[in-house]
């Protein structure tokens, strides 16, 4: 499907219609959207967080507080799912991944880091005077490991819908 018609009118209120390329899903979730993530509690239920999350070109980064129940329900069940979205343009990028603990709660780990990268993405130049007050709290980090990912942008159906 073509961006506008040949007359100049037509659809391109639809955007580039169609997957993502690697660069643009990079560029995509090196931006400050917030994701959903999925995961199963104790009793087998999904339970869907909003949460912050950093992408490194081959997995997702997480860091829950220490008290926060999808961080236990991630070490005690791995499969989850992450979806990052928008409006608009409605690019988006669904993971079902395998949740790897790297480290449970404690102050000053590996998760400080990432948790001071993902502050100036969500919250601009103010981000580490947001974090700065909570470093006394520890927190989890978890590396999702995409098993499948599906990319979308653009307003219109893909074909195998058609």
């Amino acid at each position: 499907m073509s961006e506008t018609s040949p007359a100049g009118g037509g659809e391109s209120w639809r955007g580039k219609v169609g997957r993502l390329a690697e660069d643009e899903v990079s560029a995509f979730l090196a931006e400050g959207h917030i994701a959903r993530l999925a995961c199963l509690d104790e009793n087998g239920w999904p339970y869907v967080v909003p949460c912050w999350h950093e992408w490194d070109g081959a997995a997702f980064w997480v860091v829950p507080r220490s008290r926060a129940a999808w961080a236990r329900h991630l070490a005690a069940d791995p499969r989850c799912a992450i979806t990052v979205d928008e409006a608009g343009t409605q690019r988006k990028v669904v993971a079902q991944a395998r949740a790897v603990l790297v480290e449970e709660p404690c102050l000053n780990g590996q998760w400080l880091p990432v948790a001071e990268r993902m502050s100036v993405r969500y919250l601009g130049e103010n981000g580490p005077r947001y974090l700065e007050p909570t470093l006394d709290k520890p927190r989890w980090l978890f590396r999702l490991d995409p098993v499948n990912i599906t990319t979308w942008q653009g307003n219109d159906w893909a074909e195998r819908y058609k």
